[in-house]
């Protein structure tokens, strides 16, 4: 291990962008497919690994959707949500917030309350075993309808204790933020925040109607922002949190290689930038791998590392003293 890796591994950071569903390691597909009676398409892990290989966004969420057919009750996705957390554990993450996608699921018949159960009690024992804290963001599927997003938020309610934030996730070509306007008032009526993914394949527009329309306090992606030099200046002046995921952008051909990413232009302007690992069962790495794939190819300093770890408490939604007391220990990495 070299000397930047141990740093990396050494200091503490939240992960704010991780879809739990994209954690399912090949392995674990196949010992729930055994488990709950579920036909693969795929004869191995090998053979699923050579799957993933894909040209956009659309051409992932098909195996992505295919793989989170195998969840199918609280002691799936407790499983699925332990193994996360102890990977995140060895990769020095103090904080995690997690998106959930119940609709996936609840479309095959899973009751919701199974879903966030389990979840649910996994992030507690990660808590009081691994020291790991935790918020919970429901994401709503903009690829389906409003009024399923609706739905999904009224379900959702009578557990909104365990929710901390709605977002917007999967396929983001075509389905402008202003289609969701009324869920996300309604959700954030009911005290729940709001972040939403945008300008990762969809144009630079969708970052600003996510921020006018729906009041995200987050940005998910985000890397598009640079097209629009007014929105650019916007969000350096809001201080505007974007959770970026290198790994995956290059795996989703947003950017043909690492060495093209502009996440340290983006930290250089003075972006709230993160950080984070999206979907790392699929990408090829876990939050630690995302920053060493970053400093290597963009030759990223040990001081611009510290900034993107403070970045990521900063963009938090702990509460402050909270922020303060993991800010004063990554001070001391610099």
């Amino acid at each position: 291990m070299t000397s930047m890796e141990a740093f990396i591994g050494r200091i503490p950071k939240a992960e704010l962008h991780l879809h739990i569903e994209g954690t399912l390691e090949p392995e674990m597909v196949f010992e729930l497919a055994r488990k709950n009676r579920v036909s693969l398409p795929h004869s191995s892990v090998e053979a699923l690994r050579r799957a993933y290989c894909f040209t956009n966004l659309q051409s992932f969420l098909d195996v992505y959707y295919q793989g989170a057919n195998v969840l199918r009750d609280a002691d799936d996705f407790h499983a699925l949500t332990s193994a996360y957390l102890r990977r995140a554990h060895a990769d020095g993450v103090v904080h995690a917030e997690i998106f959930f996608d119940p609709q996936t699921h609840t479309a095959r018949g899973v009751p919701f309350e199974a879903i966030i159960g389990g979840i649910h009690s996994a992030l507690t024992e990660g808590t009081q075993e691994l020291g790991i804290t935790h918020r919970l963001i429901l994401c709503f599927l903009r690829h389906l309808s409003a009024e399923d997003a609706m739905k999904t938020l009224e379900q959702a309610l009578p557990h909104a204790g365990m929710i901390a934030a709605v977002g917007l996730d999967s396929s983001e070509a075509g389905h402008p933020p202003r289609k969701f306007v009324a869920v996300f008032t309604r959700a954030r009526s009911e005290g729940l925040l709001a972040v939403a993914h945008a300008g990762e394949e969809g144009p630079p527009e969708y970052i600003s109607e996510a921020l006018d329309l729906l009041k995200v306090k987050r940005i998910d992606h985000g890397v598009r922002s640079e097209e629009d030099p007014a929105l650019l200046e916007r969000l350096v002046r809001e201080r505007m949190p974007l959770t970026v995921c290198p790994l995956s952008n290059v795996r989703l051909r947003v950017f043909d290689r690492m060495e093209d990413h502009n996440l340290r232009r983006l930290l250089q302007r003075g972006l709230c930038v993160t950080v984070n690992s999206d979907d790392p069962a699929y990408f090829g790495g876990y939050l630690a791998e995302n920053y060493l794939a970053a400093y290597r190819a963009l030759n990223l300093s040990r001081a611009e590392i510290v900034q993107l770890a403070s970045n990521s408490v900063e963009a938090s939604f702990l509460p402050q003293p909270e922020k303060e007391g993991w800010l004063r220990k990554i001070r001391r990495f610099d």
